[in-house]
């Protein structure tokens, strides 16, 4: 099977990666998915695909260290990420397809709370969720809105690059990890130097990054960033935890001060085939800073639920929605909420109030 089809036939199903095994089938992800191909690559195979699409040198490194990555277009199909790397002696290819048409609010389906956030001249948004949940495509759809309707510098910093930016009313620069820089907290550093008014880092992993986002903040940037968490609450523990006890307070009253919002995310089966995107979205209200400020972070999931006029949602608000449109099967709901005793009261119109008597 031709190389050059194997891509084709991916991106029209939808893919987001192709896995490439020496003498296994070709395997794409589709919709969060690991689908098997009936073609099974060989070593020749795979190393003919590698002559084509990489550079000697990466092919040099590739063989002296065992890994290497690089990028590549496709004519008429895309551009896309690649690492070729060695697994017990034998050679395989992952790819993932940069893609260049970033979906809408409405084609994905995300809360419309979520544009007006990015518009913010300075503070940090953390968007969150699990590998594959789907935030890059939600930080896409925020910096394509700025795009479409603001004039602003935004530099990304991603490892690896998800989505191609063609500048519109912006100027957009995007620098990878390990092709453009040598790592997050160098990219972040030099990009305050490179006069940004939107910063996004793909990913917020350590003490140091989050003290240069907090620093870039303050001095009148928007810092757009994601945390490996699975709600609003954990996003502020995580924070958090990179401090020892003592130091906390303070920083407790920094990220109070900068929060602009936490936005979770899940995947979740649709009714037939595909997944849809649910959120939980906690905006920085007087209420959810004092909270903050104070420690009282097991107080901010019934922040969420009485911030609903301020734009803020819990995972059941948005499941029960699904669930009421017949996008989503009320057991699959169930599998996927914060709480199913709760969510499965909801759906037959129970909600407790805060005292613990029922309402509806």
């Amino acid at each position: 099977m031709e190389f050059r089809d194997i891509l084709a036939s991916g991106v029209d199903s939808g893919a987001s990666d192709w896995h490439l095994k020496e003498n296994g089938p070709v395997c794409l992800r589709i919709s969060g998915e690991i689908i098997p191909h009936d073609f099974v690559t060989s070593r020749e195979y795979l190393g003919e695909v590698i002559s084509r699409i990489a550079t000697v040198q990466t092919i040099a490194k590739y063989e002296e260290i065992g890994d290497a990555d690089f990028a590549f277009e496709e004519k008429d199909i895309g551009r896309f990420r690649v690492n070729v790397h060695r697994q017990r002696g034998a050679m395989s290819l992952t790819l993932r397809h940069v893609k260049d048409q970033v979906p809408d609010l409405k084609t994905l389906r995300l809360p419309e709370i979520i544009l007006p956030l990015s518009e913010a001249r300075n503070g940090i948004i953390f968007v969150t969720g699990s590998t594959g949940s789907g935030k890059s495509t939600t930080l896409a759809c925020m910096l394509q809105h700025l795009n479409q309707n603001f004039r602003r510098h935004i530099i990304t910093i991603e490892d690896p690059i998800e989505y191609n930016f063609i500048d519109d009313n912006c100027i957009i620069e995007q620098r990878e990890v390990g092709l453009d820089t040598i790592s997050f907290d160098s990219a972040l550093r030099h990009a305050l130097r490179q006069d940004p008014d939107v910063i996004v880092l793909g990913e917020l992993r350590n003490r140091d990054s989050f003290e240069t986002a907090l620093a870039a903040a303050e001095t009148g940037h928007l810092v757009l960033t994601t945390l490996h968490t699975s709600n609003a609450s954990q996003s502020i523990g995580r924070i958090l935890d990179f401090y020892p006890f003592e130091e906390r307070d303070g920083v407790r009253k920094n990220l109070a001060a900068n929060l602009r919002a936490v936005i979770c995310q899940r995947l979740v089966p649709k009714v037939g085939r595909g997944v849809v995107p649910i959120n939980e979205v906690l905006i920085n209200t007087p209420i959810v800073t004092q909270l903050i400020e104070d420690g009282d972070i097991p107080r901010l999931d019934s922040a969420i639920e009485n911030g609903v006029k301020d734009g803020m949602q819990n995972f059941n608000m948005a499941l029960i929605d699904l669930v009421n449109n017949n996008d989503v099967e009320e057991a699959t709901a169930l599998k996927y909420a914060s709480n199913a005793e709760t969510l499965k009261m909801n759906l037959k119109g129970i909600f407790l109030s805060q005292s613990g008597g029922i309402v509806g």
